[in-house]
């Protein structure tokens, strides 16, 4: 993880150096974000030895129009993830899945000229080959989650993601144990297309 952000930092400062109009000229009322994401993570506390790795799809939409003043100037985006490979590591051996997450309510802050950060609640769930974790507990999962990331504009309509996630989950009880993951940490890159409306 260590070696991946050492490589990728450096292109993400040439990238912003590099970068072209304002995220307010991308992230207006009505336009959809199409992106692909990926990324890894670690589970935190007695999961510890655990990590996590995933990649997919993401699709948005810009709900509101600029409220605020200021540094908190910003829209209402609604977006949700669709990541065919979710792939957990624990300690005996890897578990394959799937997820879907259809709730990711965010607000961009569209005062900067050349990033966009954001910030919001979401939530979608696990379906695994086997139990998650381990054991007597079940191969569904729910993965409720707080997400802080920013928009990178290369040019009008086209930015890169970076973004982290802390995520609970949970069975919900719908196995015999629920033991769950109480935290990890997510670290997601990615790249976005915005369909500006007209």
């Amino acid at each position: 993880m260590k070696t991946i952000a050492a490589i990728l930092f450096p292109l993400l400062l040439a990238s912003v150096a590099a970068a072209q109009g304002l995220p307010s000229e991308s992230l207006t009322k009505g336009t959809w974000e199409f992106g692909l994401i990926g990324g890894g993570g670690v589970g935190l506390g007695h999961s510890d030895n655990t990590q996590f790795m995933y990649a997919g799809g993401r699709v948005g939409r810009v709900l509101t129009s600029e409220h605020l003043s200021g540094w908190m100037r910003g829209n209402f985006e609604w977006s949700g993830d669709f990541m065919p490979i979710y792939t957990v590591f624990p300690p005996q051996s890897a578990i394959y899945g799937g997820s879907f997450k259809p709730v990711m309510w965010l607000w961009n802050f569209t005062r900067g000229k050349k990033i966009a950060p954001y910030f919001g609640p979401a939530a979608g769930v696990l379906v695994s080959t086997h139990n998650v974790p381990p054991g007597n507990t079940s191969y569904v999962n729910f993965t409720p989650q707080g997400v802080l990331g920013m928009h990178v504009f290369l040019k009008q309509g086209r930015a890169l993601i970076v973004e982290g996630a802390i995520v609970h989950h949970s069975s919900a009880s719908l196995g015999t144990q629920n033991p769950g993951y109480n935290a990890s940490f997510f670290f997601t890159l990615g790249y976005s297309w915005f369909k500006v409306h007209r």
